[in-house]
């Protein structure tokens, strides 16, 4: 896998927008404030944003006066690969508390 998501803050943008589809740029940034229960700099979640839109993971659309962003295909695909193998390794770590019993 490249190094798409080896920031957390992307990877979790990611999430936020698979599940959730198109967001305004203030709503997604107060989802991922609320998920890691802090205030996050403006400049760095922007940062992050225009990072995920320049390796064509993100795409960002015109809401009437407002910025919304949504997955591309890509960026759809990447949050399901990373699933599939946080699911895995989850499942494989199971599988070895299991057997220690």
């Amino acid at each position: 896998m490249t190094r798409w998501l080896q920031s957390g803050r992307r990877r979790d943008i990611c999430t936020l927008l698979y599940g959730e589809g198109p967001l305004r740029g203030q709503s997604l940034k107060t989802r991922l404030e609320d998920h890691y229960d802090t205030h996050i700099d403006s400049k760095s979640f922007y940062g992050a944003l225009s990072s995920l839109e320049d390796k064509g993971f993100v795409e960002q659309r015109t809401e009437g006066i407002h910025d919304a962003y949504a997955l591309t295909e890509a960026g759809e695909r990447r949050v399901e690969e990373h699933f599939e193998w946080t699911k895995e390794k989850m499942a494989s770590s199971s599988d070895a508390d299991d057997a220690q019993r």
